[in-house]
C-alpha cells in the first residue's frame, strides 16, 4: 500500500488548523502559552511519528490514513468513532473557555507541568505501540489483505490495548497542561467512550482473529495492569 505524500501533508495541516481554531477562537486570544505549548508538543510528535512510519512502516502509515471508512470496518465502529470525534472536538472547545476566557475552574499553574509530563509519557507509549503493532488501524476491522495476526510483544505483554492506555494519559495530560478542570472531567468521559470501544473491539477480535482468545486468557487486563 503506497503512501500518498500529498494526502499525508493535507491531513496533518488540516488537523493543525482544526486544533488551532478549536483552541484559540474560544479562548478569544492568542496570548495563551499553554495552548501553544500543547500544539508544539502535539504536532511536533505527529510530524516526527509520520516521518518515522513513512521510512520504516509505510504500510501502517497508509492504513492509519485510510482505515476509517474502509469497507471492512464494522458498522457500529463507524457510529462510535463519529461520537468520539464529536466528543473530542467539544472537549477541545470547552477547555479554552474554562482555562482562558471564563476561568471557571482555575487549576494551579504547576499542574500544567504535570500535564506536559503525562503528555510526553503518552507519546512514549504510542511510539512503543506503533513499533510493535503493524496492524494498528484506526478502524475496527480484520486486515486479511495484510495477513493480520495477533501481536503479543512489547507493551502488548502488559495490557491488551496499550494505545488506549496511552490515550488515557494523553487526555488527562492535555487537560492539565491547558489548565482546565472541566477538561479533566471531559478526559474521563472520553476514556469511558474508548473503554466501551475496547470491549466491543475485543468481541470482534475473539470471533474473527485466530489466536486472540488465547491471548486474552494470557494477558488479563485491557488498560491498567492489575485493575482493568
Amino acid at each position: 500500500m503506497k503512501v500518498r505524500i500529498g494526502l499525508l501533508l493535507s491531513q496533518i495541516v488540516g488537523m493543525a488548523v482544526v486544533f488551532v481554531l478549536a483552541l484559540f477562537v474560544p479562548a478569544g486570544t492568542l496570548d495563551w502559552p499553554e495552548g501553544w505549548a500543547f500544539l508544539i508538543l502535539m504536532f511536533g510528535y505527529t510530524v516526527g511519528l509520520s516521518a518515522w512510519l513513512l521510512r520504516f512502516n509505510p504500510e501502517l502509515l497508509a492504513e492509519r490514513m485510510t482505515g476509517v471508512g474502509h469497507p471492512g470496518q464494522k458498522g457500529w465502529d463507524k457510529v462510535l468513532l463519529t461520537v468520539t470525534f464529536l466528543a473530542f472536538f467539544a472537549w477541545l472547545v470547552v477547555m479554552p473557555l474554562d482555562a482562558v476566557r471564563y476561568r471557571w475552574t482555575g487549576l494551579p499553574a504547576w499542574l500544567s507541568l504535570v500535564g506536559a509530563v503525562l503528555l510526553l509519557v503518552s507519546f512514549g507509549i504510542f511510539s512503543l505501540t506503533f513499533r510493535e503493532n503493524p496492524y494498528l488501524s484506526p478502524a475496527v476491522r480484520i486486515q486479511a489483505e495484510r495477513a493480520h495476526v495477533v501481536v503479543s510483544t512489547g507493551p502488548y505483554r502488559v495490557v491488551r490495548h496499550p494505545m488506549y492506555a496511552g490515550f488515557a494519559l494523553y487526555a488527562i495530560g492535555t487537560a492539565l497542561l491547558l489548565g482546565s478542570g472541566y477538561g479533566v472531567v471531559g478526559a474521563f468521559l472520553l476514556i469511558g467512550i474508548i473503554a466501551v470501544r475496547a470491549v466491543l473491539e475485543e468481541k470482534v477480535l475473539v470471533q474473527e482473529l485466530p489466536g486472540y482468545a488465547d491471548y486474552v486468557r494470557r494477558v488479563r487486563h485491557r488498560f491498567l495492569p492489575g485493575v482493568w
